[in-house]
């Protein structure tokens, strides 16, 4: 049983203070003060004014130690000047939470920003929690409480908005005022100096009143904390995000107002589509998204049908399809006869599928049939423009109804007002999504499709790396430690690619000739032909500096080629330092098409794998993709698929299509060095030759940091958590059998639902309290899918003689919402009881709560499991009532002291 999350008392507070309560009229203070007293709130309300005996006929204190009674939440509107001495009074009181409203922080210069931090630091003196400064406040509309400065309130509903602009709190607010839609928690953030998206949003996952929710971001300051919130987050609840600085102008406006560093949209965009968040454009769609989430949409692919009774409105959608990248459905052979059997003569014959101004309810039925049935159709777009003969309230029972029936999503469009509201809002009524314009309901397919994409992605739980503990990998490691202690950051070639080669990334073999005997050499070694290149560790661009020399076929050529390379970059770059010229084969490849792959190391979310065109035409179409590590194949895939290069991959004019496979390989190889390798800020392949025999890397380049790699957490520099190799072992039971304990993946969901079917009755009773015979879809998916940066489940499995593992026992933990603590969970199959299999998986899993810094580990165990109590009380726990239940004991592990 869990105790309550730590920001509870912020959210749903008791009582509240508004310290600068006014009766001046449009004062924040005054405004504040009349919304909470005129929402119903059902706490104790305190106004603090010391100027004042009274604050719109409510008792005023002078100051909030002199109100004498607990107060759980402060809120204060005073000048800027004042908010130190006044949380330092709430410190002294006991007060833990508290919303600065007021403006005048780090977001106004150097002076607000040491305001700010003397603010923070008497805050954190007496465990004060922050929320803002510069915000609008909060919005809890159930529990009657307003606690903003806006002109409107919200209507009670399940979806949560988070925000940290307060305008655009409010222009929602009013937006959602005309469309009936409620809100759980409306909760404007503005600076995020001490609580941020990621404790909110945690504290959201256990709040039963919100189903979804919306997100207006501007900027984050802690990417692990705010990937991992927004990951757990949402596997469990729908979360629709907006982001402002989409462009640099944007960008520069909205670190302005926030007072953080610009986030890269590009990366951005890559971080929440791996979260499984869908993001939206503007306001309109945030909201048109959410309430498709929460009816029947639920697109298996981005292949539509577009069913109209106008030729114009369907092109319209086509066009805006075409903008988007959404591919029409190419109908089937069969799907075309049976349209061409029910349809006019003078149907469209292709997709838009237009079936006449003077369609009936029966002629969108049956082609709504038709499309809904073939297999090349993943959702229909179904259009209805009013005409003379038009009947839109009978052809949308007709969607309807059918729409009850198939497992494909329809979405529907009904233009125009006066002749088609009833019919519209039938269909939304019914659960079907319907709208105005064509351009909204493509807009909207494409969002939802792509949310249901990236909860794809969201199950992707790669592994850092396949080399672990390799003497090459770790020969790496030394070579960086041995270069920075020579106080050198950029690699040449050479050792560049003596990194990659230690992760297994195929290269071209370079050696460096210093004069030009030495290139005559190393030529005659290597064997002709040869590629010679300047080796400078100031020029990234070889090209442009004329240091770059293909397919040299003689000795005299490579003595030519030397001094021609030396003169012609010491002219155009006389101030690049430079060691010499490489030697490397010459990799005539006719089939090979030139990629680049490369990392940066982003400002917020750390490194960045890019994929795209390579050679001279990654200047030219700047066609590059971008993904967070660590990478598994299907997300290596994803990221080739992302860009125009891929379609040379496949069959091209007279080349045959690359082997995929092998540059799959490279971008796992990549992905494992920038997990294993901190201190990597940047990397470029380039180019990288793919043709149909493999890859090879044809030039490189790393440049490397101290700072990247400073820290005890080895993945400290990643904004994802990757699957934790490390914590995998091999452990030998007394009967002779070896048992692997390792972390659970998504991929053992059939695994754990055996394990827990062939349970008895009695271990499935004292493990999950219930009757229950098997886990539902949404335990198992809870179970099995986890962010290993906060929660960690360890399963014991052996392998069967015909190589299959079995599960033989878990152990689990989830972060209590005290931010100290864990719960556990230990389940072991009834045939390895006695084994010590519970023993050794409980081990392992305090161990791992201990290193993340948790201070406790406690479960609730029923009364009567007599086995588990003697378990724990060798292991360290003790014994004590539970607080709310007889038939149940809890026991505690501290793990500090």
């Amino acid at each position: 049983m869990l105790e309550q999350h730590y920001l509870t008392t912020l959210f749903e507070p008791k009582s509240v203070a508004v310290i600068g309560a006014s009766d001046r009229e449009n004062a924040v203070g005054n405004v504040l003060f009349k919304n909470i007293l005129s929402s119903g709130y059902k706490g104790r309300l305190y106004a603090i004014n010391p100027k004042h005996e009274t604050v719109q006929g409510q008792q005023a204190y002078k100051s909030i130690e002199e109100i004498g009674a607990r107060v759980e939440l402060a809120i204060i509107a005073t000048r800027a000047q004042t908010v130190p001495q006044i949380i330092e009074q709430c410190g002294r009181s006991g007060v833990r939470n508290v919303i600065i409203i007021t403006a005048g922080f780090s977001e106004s210069g150097h002076i607000g920003a040491a305001l700010e931090r003397k603010t923070l630091e008497i805050a954190r003196s007496y465990n004060v929690r922050i929320l803002g400064p510069n915000c609008l406040g909060i919005i809890r509309p159930e529990l009657g409480l307003n606690a903003t400065f806006a002109k409107m309130t919200a209507n009670t509903g399940n979806l949560a908005l988070v925000s940290q602009s307060g305008a655009m709190c409010s222009a929602v607010l009013d937006w959602a005022k005309a469309n009936q839609v409620g809100f759980s928690s409306v909760i404007s953030l503005g600076m995020t100096a001490d609580v941020d998206f990621g404790e909110i949003l945690d504290y959201l996952i256990y709040d039963n009143r919100t189903h979804y929710i919306l997100m207006y971001v501007e900027g984050i300051r802690n990417s692990r904390r705010f990937m991992s919130a927004l990951r757990s987050a949402a596997r469990i609840k729908p979360i629709i995000l907006l982001k402002a600085g989409r462009h640099e102008a944007g960008s520069a406006a909205a670190s302005t107002h926030s007072g953080m560093a610009a986030v890269s949209d590009t990366v951005f965009d890559a971080a929440v589509r791996r979260a499984g968040v869908v993001r939206v454009q503007n306001v309109g769609q945030l909201f048109y998204a959410a309430k498709a989430l929460a009816s029947k949409f639920r697109p298996l692919g981005n292949r539509l049908a577009i069913i109209t009774n106008g030729g114009g409105p369907g092109a319209m959608a086509a066009d805006r399809a075409g903008d988007l990248g959404i591919p029409l459905a190419e109908l089937s052979n069969e799907t075309m006869a049976v349209l061409n059997k029910a349809l006019p003569a003078n149907w469209s014959h292709a997709n838009p599928i237009d079936i006449a101004g003077d369609a009936t309810p029966e002629r969108y039925r049956d082609a709504i049939l038709a499309v809904t049935q073939d297999p090349g159709v993943d959702s229909t777009l179904v259009m209805l423009s009013p005409q003379a003969m038009t009947q839109p309230l009978e052809v949308a029972k007709a969607i309807v109804e059918i729409a009850d029936k198939t497992n494909r999503s329809i979405i529907c469009c009904w233009m125009g007002e006066e002749q088609v509201r009833e019919g519209r809002k039938f269909l939304e009524e019914s659960g079907i999504p319907a709208f105005r314009m064509p351009e909204t309901a493509i807009e909207l397919f494409h969002h939802i499709s792509k949310y249901y994409r990236n909860q794809k992605l969201l199950l992707q739980t790669p592994e850092p790396t396949r080399q672990h503990g390799r003497p090459e990998a770790e020969g790496a490691k030394m070579l960086i430690e041995a270069l920075l202690a020579e106080r050198r950051k950029v690699l040449s070639e050479m050792e560049s690619k003596a990194i990659l080669r230690a992760f297994k990334v195929p290269v071209a073999q370079t050696m460096v000739a210093r004069t030009a005997t030495e290139a005559l050499l190393l030529a005659e070694q290597i064997g002709f032909p040869v590629a010679m290149k300047v080796d400078s560790p100031d020029l990234s661009h070889k090209s442009d500096a004329g240091g770059v020399r293909l397919n040299i076929t003689s000795a005299p050529a490579v003595r030519n080629a030397y001094h021609d390379i030396i003169d012609t970059v010491q002219k155009r770059r006389p101030d690049a330092k430079i060691n010499g010229v490489s030697i490397e084969p010459y990799l005539s490849r006719p089939n090979g098409r030139e990629l680049m792959i490369g990392v940066f190391r982003d400002p917020i979310f750390g490194p960045v794998i890019t994929f795209g065109a390579g050679g001279f035409d990654v200047e030219i179409f700047s066609d590059r993709s971008v993904a967070l590590p660590p990478l598994n194949t299907f997300l290596a895939k994803d990221l080739v698929d992302s860009t125009r290069a891929s379609k040379i991959l496949d069959q091209f004019h007279n080349m045959p299509p690359v082997d995929r496979e092998a540059l799959t390989e490279v971008l796992l190889c990549i992905s494992e060095m920038v997990c294993e390798l901190p201190w990597i800020v940047e990397l470029d392949l380039n180019p990288l030759i793919v043709d149909e025999n493999g890859a090879i890397a044809a030039d490189a380049r790393i440049v490397i940091d101290h700072a990247s790699g400073a820290s005890g957490d080895r993945y400290a520099h990643m904004s994802i958590y990757p699957y934790p190799v490390h914590l995998i072992q091999e452990w030998t039971m007394n009967d002779g059998k070896v048992a692997i304990i390792r972390p659970i993946r998504p991929e053992d969901a059939e695994m754990e639902q055996e394990f827990v079917k062939n349970m008895s009755d009695e271990s499935r009773y004292y493990r999950f309290m219930d009757t229950l015979r098997e886990l539902t879809q949404t335990m198992l998916v809870r179970f099995t899918q986890i962010d290993y940066d906060r929660e960690m489940a360890l399963v014991a499995t052996v392998t069967n003689d015909d190589g299959k593992d079995t599960q033989i026992g878990v152990a689990r933990y989830v972060g209590n919402p005290d931010g100290e603590s864990v719960e556990f969970a230990l389940a072991v199959g009834d045939d390895w009881q006695k084994c010590g299999v519970g023993r050794k998986l409980m081990t392992a899993l305090i161990d791992c709560a201990r290193q993340k810094g948790y201070r406790a580990v406690v479960g609730d165990v029923l009364s009567t499991n007599s086995k588990m109590f003697r378990l724990m009380t060798s292991l360290g726990f003790s014994i004590h009532p539970h607080p709310d239940d007889t038939a149940v004991k809890r026991v505690v592990k501290p793990l500090t002291g």
